[in-house]
């Protein structure tokens, strides 16, 4: 029988790395800690450490903070070469799905007839598209007549798009930004949505007067 391969110390550092490829998910610094029997400052130097040596090497992987924990991560810049280990099975979003994952990610907790009600069409498909890849989930019910669902984004949601929490997600533009960005036909379409908008809220507004001086029945 040939002779074992002569075993060799590991380091802090290569201990930890092999921690987080074991894990695959985002695991906290405490979590980190306890396993490599550490405190958690030390962990949380080592993990520091760690980057800096993966960048110092021009590794293709790094460490990021995402969804209250750390993970070891394809670098961005190796992102065109790896997906291409995702083309044997089609993952995408559609952009529809997408526009509805966006609008669950900056107005959660939200119900699927306010989903609706923001995009103009049903989005049944695209819910259920979303809840089966995990990126949202029913996070309870509207207090409101029916109890309606309410939906909200998941640890994978954080994730997948690389934040640590929601309030890492960009600014939403203002109306003034978005209306910069419109060609002609898109600004004259906008402008009638706009009016249309103020004229439902003065109609909302002149409702009850308008009931106050109707005659009772008799």
């Amino acid at each position: 029988m040939p002779e074992m391969a002569e075993r060799f110390e590991i380091s802090q550092l290569g201990l930890l790395e092999a921690v987080l490829f074991a894990a695959g998910n985002p695991i906290t610094a405490a979590e980190l800690a306890r396993i490599l029997q550490l405190d958690v400052l030390g962990t949380q130097n080592l993990l520091a450490e760690l980057k800096k040596e993966l960048d110092q090497r021009h590794s293709g992987l790094t460490v990021r903070q995402v969804a209250g924990g750390y993970q070891l991560a394809t670098r961005p810049e190796a992102f065109a070469i790896v997906e291409r280990l995702s083309q044997v099975v089609d993952r995408k979003i559609s952009a529809p799905t997408m526009e509805t994952l966006s609008i669950v990610a900056f107005k959660q907790p939200i119900t699927k007839a306010e989903i609706e009600q923001i995009r103009g069409v049903r989005v049944e498909r695209a819910l259920q598209k979303l809840l089966e890849l995990e990126l949202i989930a029913e996070v309870g019910r509207k207090n409101v007549l029916g109890r309606p669902i309410l939906y909200g984004t998941t640890e994978t949601f954080l994730r997948c798009f690389g934040i640590n929490t929601l309030d890492d997600l960009p600014a939403l533009p203002t109306t003034e930004e978005a209306a910069a960005g419109l060609d002609a036909e898109q600004m004259e379409l906008f402008q009638e949505v706009q009016q249309l908008q103020a004229e439902q809220a003065a109609g909302t507004e002149e409702a009850p007067a308008a009931h106050e001086d109707m005659p009772s029945a008799k």
